[in-house]
């Protein structure tokens, strides 16, 4: 007799599956950006984002009841949420779990309900929701679902067959809802991501052959004393273990932000919940910073600490060496105990002189990321903890970062989180610029997103298909001027692609021109640039500085 309803168990691996065939494509997927800039990230940003969920569902073991692996998907999909695409991804999976977390297994009935909350949630997460991309994937599979169960349909394989088919026939319609797509000759690269991972969990479901082992790398750090990429690893030399009985229950926000915490000081290798006992294995350079966190939330037990150079790492054994860190230690402070100050920022920047400059302008930590790579949430979140300020401002300094940005803000808890919808480098340099320290957060938070809009902003990059945007003609490597979403300009010739493209920025009330040149531009000829600049635009002063930045060989901004 066919399977007509899905349980825990098998949630979980047509989960696992869906994020295993997403990781597959990713590549095929970022080629479908509109732009054919070399740093098309849709599938990658998606992948990261499923696959943080995805390595929390594994670590859960063979057999998860339905609340925990609900708990587990939602958490670390909005934790590990990526760009725009992956910020709609997990609250479409945050409101497919909020309607099924309850149930013992779910049925057709169910399952529509569960599509219409997460098209909810994610049309919810947007200000300004724009057809023919993801949401409009989503809809029709959510508006699919309405219409079989309405018929009858009461097979659910031929159900969930139904849904991909028509899922598919929905993305093939997104150029027709925006014309930018049909123009690039692509169709909306979110909504491909979206098919793709449904289609992996379904094959599952089908007991189709589909890989679902997930690797266990360590999540990302983020260091305040540096800028750090979100590919490198810690050393993580300390085995911890321990249970903290919880004064009170934690909500959603604060458990998002302790587990936030304890993956950004290192690698959280087990976390389980049982009623108001919490267990907790994790490896870490600093086990001093682990305690005291958990010690703001509840009384500690069985605390062992152990040297993984040295000592066998069991979890919660007593054997191996490991000692009660609370007879050989005392938890030492945390390494700001001063009072916190009234504001910090937070700025994320690609390139080490476009982050010496935030240093240089009062940004306390610099999260290295942009078009290249976008930051997560939890990089957000974890950024945002290492800030010792009452008010915490975040200039995400591009517009795939201004969601997940905004996610974090939602998800900390103890601190006051603005982000400045910052959606380039210069407008993020205009906007700490403008901060006042003797105004209210309300009125600096105004006076900057007032000031940012003074900007313009001007990117030289290559293009690495032929493609047309724009009503312009683009050829495998050419020279491409993006000007604030647009291509202004494109030509053979970089030096004449990067006046044209100024030209069309500077008008009769521009008075600076900044150039930040990138890793791939030595200052010799950048200094030629700039003087063909000031001595085109005569009445504009003109800058030019190191940005280090990949990919874009000059950031050009004018004010």
């Amino acid at each position: 007799m066919a399977v007509q309803t899905i349980d825990s168990q098998l949630l979980a691996k047509m989960f696992l599956a869906g994020a295993n065939t997403l990781d597959k494509n990713k590549e095929s997927i970022n080629e479908l950006n509109v732009f054919p800039v070399p740093d098309g990230d849709t599938g990658t940003n998606m992948t990261m984002t499923i696959m943080s969920a995805a390595k929390e569902v594994s670590a859960l073991g063979d057999n998860p009841d339905m609340k925990t692996l609900c708990k587990a998907i939602s958490g670390g999909s909005l934790r590990g949420a990526r760009g725009n695409s992956g910020v709609i991804l997990s609250q479409l999976l945050r409101g497919l779990t909020k309607r099924v977390r309850d149930e013992e297994s779910i049925n057709i009935e169910m399952l529509t309900e569960a599509c219409a909350k997460a098209t909810e949630t994610a049309y919810k997460a947007v200000m300004k929701p724009t057809e023919g991309t993801i949401l409009t994937v989503a809809r029709g599979i959510s508006d699919k679902a309405e219409e079989l169960k309405e018929n009858g349909c009461d097979d659910l394989e031929t159900f969930l067959d139904e849904l991909l088919a028509h899922g598919k026939v929905v993305l093939d319609g997104t150029p027709d809802l925006l014309p930018v797509l049909k123009q690039a000759g692509v169709v909306d690269s979110g909504g491909a991501g979206l098919i793709c991972a449904l289609e992996g969990a379904i094959n599952l479901f089908k007991g189709k052959e589909v890989d679902i082992t997930i690797s266990s790398e360590p999540i990302a750090k983020v260091d305040d004393s540096r800028p750090v990429k979100a590919e490198e690893k810690t050393v993580n030399v300390y085995c911890v273990n321990f249970d903290t009985h919880l004064h009170r229950e934690l909500n959603f926000k604060t458990e998002m932000d302790v587990k936030g915490y304890l993956q950004s000081v290192g690698e959280l290798v087990n976390y389980s919940v049982e009623g108001d006992l919490v267990k907790i294995h994790m490896h870490t350079d600093d086990p001093g910073l682990v305690i005291q966190k958990a010690l703001k939330y509840g009384v500690l037990s069985n605390v062992k600490v152990a040297n993984r150079n040295l000592e066998k790492c069991n979890e919660g054994s007593e054997e191996g060496g490991a000692s009660a860190f609370s007879e050989k230690h005392s938890a030492p402070a945390p390494k700001n105990n001063e009072p916190p100050k009234p504001y910090g920022f937070i700025a994320v920047s690609a390139g080490e002189g476009l982050s010496e400059i935030f240093k240089s302008l009062g940004v306390d930590v610099v999260i290295e990321g942009g078009q290249t790579m976008n930051p997560s949430t939890a990089d957000v979140l974890d950024a945002v903890e290492k800030v010792n300020a009452e008010t915490v401002f975040v200039l995400p300094n591009n517009k795939n970062i201004v969601m997940a940005a905004k996610q974090a803000a939602d998800l900390a808890s103890d601190k006051n989180v603005l982000v400045i919808p910052t959606k380039t480098i210069p407008q993020g340099i205009t906007a700490i610029i403008n901060f006042a320290e003797n105004m209210s957060p309300d009125e600096n938070e105004q006076m900057m997103m007032t000031e940012i809009l003074n900007v313009k902003t001007g990117e030289i990059t290559y293009a690495v298909r032929d493609t047309t945007i724009d009503d312009k003609e683009i050829k495998k490597g050419d020279y491409m001027g993006i000007g604030d979403g647009k291509i202004l300009s494109v030509g053979t010739d970089i030096t004449q692609t990067l006046l044209e493209m100024t030209g069309a920025m500077v008008d009769d009330s521009s008075e600076i021109i900044s150039i930040y040149y990138g890793s791939d531009v030595n200052e010799a000829d950048a200094e030629v640039i700039r003087e063909k600049i000031a001595t085109t635009f005569g009445s504009c002063d003109v800058e030019l500085q190191s940005g280090g930045q990949p990919i874009y060989y000059y950031i050009i901004s004018v004010e």
